[in-house]
């Protein structure tokens, strides 16, 4: 009989068997509770990372212990394909898209097979798949009927070399990616989603995801950002016309000194005086290439320009000067912000470096405030000054009351604002879903009719990564009639951004081929909502957010009746590791280190930090060598080893041995203990060292049971079986406990069988067993085994520990305490002294206070 531990053999062996068998295959027709488990769905990029292993590492855990437990569990698999990176590689490489798409699924779908994955393959996706993204124009065709999607003008940035829309990421220092030309802002029409008006709901929602990281939670609140406060109108002086805004701060209205507008607001060239014109276009120019995010950023130098205009403060009528400011967006409010400068800091630092009048209205307590020697603004609390009748208020009660009287002379009101801003989905590639719009000169805008779906993307376009998008050129696809007065229109020719197909694609893998629409009601109500999500937390605000909108969206479509899509949210770390470089040639690869030396030159290497892996720094890892090398169990079981999966993992080679080290020893534990296993399989023994054995096994696992089941400290569930394979080898004279033997080996392959299945489906079988592990269930706590019947309890004297006694299980407190002051050593230190008390902690310790 084979006894060496071969992995790629075993592996490929159950690997085969579980696709033969469709093993993971599921459907709606079963009397088992569902669970449904899923991670975030990857792109096909070519090849699969440490980060993947170790993400669908952990949902596997989760899969096959809620399958062991008698769940009916659906795990499904599929690829977020659409995108900008098979653009580029086009461009690169002189290949199609959708070739480069579909190798890279292939080559990932075989790799993702080899580390022995529940999923149900038969559910499997691919978002640039046509019968998959017709169903998301026809949800777009539903959301243009109600309203929730529409067309305006937006900023893209634009490269006039390439004649193309870039993304932001393929903006680099203001030039663009390809052609280092400089990078111009540019208004194009664009598609939105109505987001904005879901922004309560979605708030209000978060109430009820509690098995969500409350660092997810906080990121998406302030994402949507509400804010209650008053919009305000300050008259422009000479002119008829005013300037809005939202102030969260209307105590601070008395103190508002100037005004200061986003350079992309619309007045901003419209107010400018003559003699400011020149200066106040090149700093809209200036600005306007400047990153968003940056511009409002504390650490940011606060630069403006004056436009010559001026409006008057409604309240205090004060003549306040208007500027241009790089840290005011049009995003945000209404884009124009009431500057305070001795109350905002922003404002502080705006107005020292213009020399700009600043007015307190807010004196703390105690203090009293000069305006000419302030080194800061003051934000906190305080009675009011300078603000007319509200002189002498707090400055909250002040909110409410200036509040009311903005609204009572009709000045302002009372209002709330979200930070969140619709959802811009327009993209100007070719390579996503076409938007199922005709532009017609009679009609104008024209939704696709139902029946004319799905709007399928050509195939047949040239790519040069110029002119803007290929579709634009491809005159069989742009050349339509309009389906309303018959007159020759063209298409749409953006394509959707690709966070809307990983908006809702958890809703389609509960019905992947229903034919009739984009989700089988029955199906989804079955499977609906997903019980554990997995993924980055650099998703919080954008995936994350999109896909709760997107639910609330498809419900009131009546297309699902669900109102969140994940009722437990797992962020995992990353995978980390030490980066090394040679003076000479640079970032290497692990393997071309040898003995500290550079492979190439034999120059010594310098360890860098311990960062994310990444293929720029060469801080890699293959996941396909080290499976034929190592085996997928042991993959496996070190990326759920080394740390909890919510922690940054370290690589470490010498934890990846060990952790093969460890396979090992269960599978000599099982073969070197078959003899005296097989042909029995008897009620385990209680008596002697079966018992120690018994307890050690049954709290195995109870710990194990606890540490995954919602906690997902899988570190500390390994550590525990561990734990019982050292007990499983200490304990002597076996073949007098053959019954509790068996058991023990038993429940270390039933325990581990979610982290490392291939091994221990194997060694089930090697003990006779022809139901397979994920069959036989997940094992129970017998608590009559966990009975102790001695304990050892630490004695303190004086809060120190002096000794250490063992009782019967059932001792009383007196006779814990008599046992207590008799103990050799303990009696020592209270000998001639007078005990004051004795405290009995059940179960852990005794305290004796002495005088």
């Amino acid at each position: 009989m084979e006894e060496r531990y071969n992995a790629t053999a075993l592996e490929s062996k159950w690997q085969k068997k579980w696709e033969e068998e469709k093993t993971f295959k599921v459907g709606e027709n079963s009397d088992k509770p569902k669970y449904y488990l899923l991670e975030m769905f990857p792109y096909p990029s070519g090849r699969i990372h440490m980060g993947h292993v170790r993400n669908y590492s952990i949902g596997d855990v989760v899969a096959r212990f809620k399958r062991m437990q008698g769940y009916n569990v659906l795990h499904p698999m599929g690829w977020d394909a659409f995108g900008m990176p098979a653009e580029n590689a086009a461009i690169q490489h002189g290949t199609h898209p959708a070739k480069w798409t579909y190798e890279n699924i292939a080559n990932m779908r075989s790799q993702l097979k080899k580390m022995g994955l529940s999923y149900d393959w038969d559910r499997e996706l691919a978002t640039c798949n046509v019968d998959y993204y017709k169903w998301e124009q026809l949800i777009f065709l539903k959301m243009f009927e109600k309203g929730l999607a529409y067309k305006k003008s937006s900023s893209v940035n634009w490269c006039p070399q390439c004649q193309t829309v870039l993304a932001n990421e393929q903006v680099e220092d203001g030039c663009c990616w390809r052609c280092d030309s400089e990078v111009t802002p540019k208004e194009l029409e664009q598609w939105f989603f109505k987001t904005t008006e879901y922004a309560q709901e979605l708030l209000d929602c978060m109430e009820d995801l509690k098995g969500w990281p409350e660092p997810v939670l906080i990121m998406q609140r302030n994402w949507i950002g509400r804010s209650t406060g008053c919009e305000i109108d300050f008259p422009m002086e000479g002119s008829m016309k005013k300037i809005r805004v939202f102030t969260t701060r209307q105590d601070t209205l008395f103190g508002a000194t100037f005004m200061s507008l986003a350079p992309e607001h619309p007045l901003a060239l419209e107010i400018v005086t003559p003699d400011r014109r020149q200066d106040v276009e090149a700093f809209i120019t200036k600005v306007k290439k400047q990153d968003k995010i940056k511009r409002t950023s504390e650490d940011f130098e606060k630069e403006g320009v004056f436009t010559g205009a001026y409006c008057i403060n409604p309240v205090s009528k004060q003549r306040m000067p208007i500027f241009l400011a790089n840290f005011v967006l049009m995003d945000y409010g209404t884009g124009a912000v009431m500057a305070v400068p001795t109350h905002d800091q922003r404002d502080f630092e705006f107005a020292s470096k213009y020399d700009l009048p600043k007015v307190v209205v807010i004196q703390p307590e105690g203090d009293s405030l000069n305006p000419e020697a302030m080194a800061e603004a003051w934000t906190g609390p305080g009675r009011m000054v300078n603000s007319g009748a509200f002189d002498g208020l707090a400055n909250e009660e002040a909110k409410e009351k200036i509040a009311d009287y903005l609204h009572k002379e009709g000045i302002g009101q009372k209002t709330v604002n979200y930070r969140l801003r619709d959802w811009g989905v327009s993209r100007q590639r070719y390579w996503g879903t076409p938007i199922p719009i005709i532009y017609c000169d009679v009609c104008g805008v024209v939704p696709v009719p139902e029946q004319d779906l799905p709007v399928v993307l050509p195939t047949d376009v040239e790519f040069t990564g110029e002119g803007g998008s290929p579709l634009a050129k491809n005159q069989e696809f742009v050349r339509v009639t309009c389906p309303q007065c018959g007159e020759v229109a063209r298409r749409e020719c953006d394509t959707f951004d690709t966070f809307v197909e990983s908006s809702w694609y958890f809703a389609r893998y509960a019905c992947p081929d229903f034919p009739s629409a984009p989700v089988d009601k029955q199906a989804a109500e079955y499977w609906l909502p997903v019980d554990q999500y997995i993924g980055g937390i650099e998703h919080a605000v954008m995936h994350l957010l999109y896909a709760r909108f997107f639910t609330k969206v498809m419900r009131d479509l009546g297309m699902m009746d669900v109102s969140e899509p994940f009722t437990n949210l797992l962020t995992q770390g990353m995978v980390c590791m030490e980066t090394r470089s040679c003076p000479q040639h640079g970032w290497l690869y692990p393997e071309e280190v040898i003995d500290g030396k550079c492979s190439r030159c034999q120059s010594e290497t310098k360890i860098g930090r311990i960062e994310k892996m990444s293929k720029s720094k060469k801080n890699v890892v293959d996941p396909d060598n080290l499976i034929a090398h190592y085996g997928a169990d042991t993959a496996r079981l070190f990326t759920l080893f080394a740390a909890p999966p919510e922690k940054d993992l370290e690589w470490n080679d010498q934890g990846v041995e060990g952790c093969y080290r460890f396979l090992g020893r269960v599978w000599r534990a099982v073969y070197e203990n078959l003899e005296l296993l097989q042909g029995g399989s008897g009620s385990p023994e209680t008596e002697g060292a079966a018992k120690a054995l018994r307890r050690v096994t049954h709290r195995t696992i109870k710990k194990v049971t606890e540490d995954i089941d919602g906690r997902f400290h899988f570190n500390t569930a390994i550590a525990a079986v561990m734990e019982l394979v050292n007990a499983i080898y200490g304990i002597d004279e076996k073949e007098k406990y053959p019954g509790a033997l068996r058991e023990a080996l038993e429940t270390v392959l039933r325990l581990l069988s979610p982290f490392v299945p291939h091994i221990t489906e194997e060694l089930w079988s090697v003990l006779g067993h022809s139901v397979s592990l994920l069959d036989k269930g997940w094992p129970v706590v017998d608590e009559q085994a966990l009975v102790e019947d001695e304990k050892l309890i630490v004695v303190q004297v004086n809060g120190k520990v002096r000794g250490k006694i063992t009782i019967t299980a059932d001792a009383s407190e007196d006779d814990i305490k008599k046992a207590a002051v008799l103990e050799e050593n303990v009696a020592r230190f209270i000998e001639g002294k007078a005990i004051k008390k004795i405290v009995v902690v059940p179960g852990r310790l005794v305290s004796v206070v002495v005088a």
